[in-house]
């Protein structure tokens, strides 16, 4: 299983977040299925790759420890693809939700862990 993790801080109101993340999913290609207060869940709109290759994002919004204008934001983007190459459909979409966040002037990357 390819799974690829990235933490970031959203400079907006924690009201916010989740509209911020729900823009940055769908311009990646990802629609949201699952949210809460604290947990969205998103998966790769599916047709464009086989099945064991579609990418869902999980994405916690650490709500206990945000400030006014500070949220951190941690994403997990996986799939059950076999990570034999390191530049693997899971790998791209991942690099492509970074690329997203980080042209964005409402998110700040603090960590990347690839693996």
């Amino acid at each position: 299983m390819a799974r690829y993790t990235s933490s970031f801080i959203a400079n907006a109101p924690l009201e916010q977040v989740p509209v911020l993340l729900t823009q940055v999913l769908e311009s990646s290609d990802f629609g949201v299925v699952y949210q809460t207060n604290g947990y969205l869940m998103a998966k790769e709109i599916p047709g464009k790759v086989p099945f064991s290759k579609i990418v869902s994002v999980e994405i916690l919004i650490e709500n206990t420890v945000a400030k006014t204008n500070e949220v951190p934001v941690t994403f997990v983007v996986k799939n059950d693809e076999l990570p034999l190459n390191t530049d693997n459909h899971c790998q791209q979409k991942f690099q492509q939700l970074q690329e997203t966040l980080e042209q964005s002037q409402e998110w700040r990357s603090t960590s990347t862990v690839l693996g």
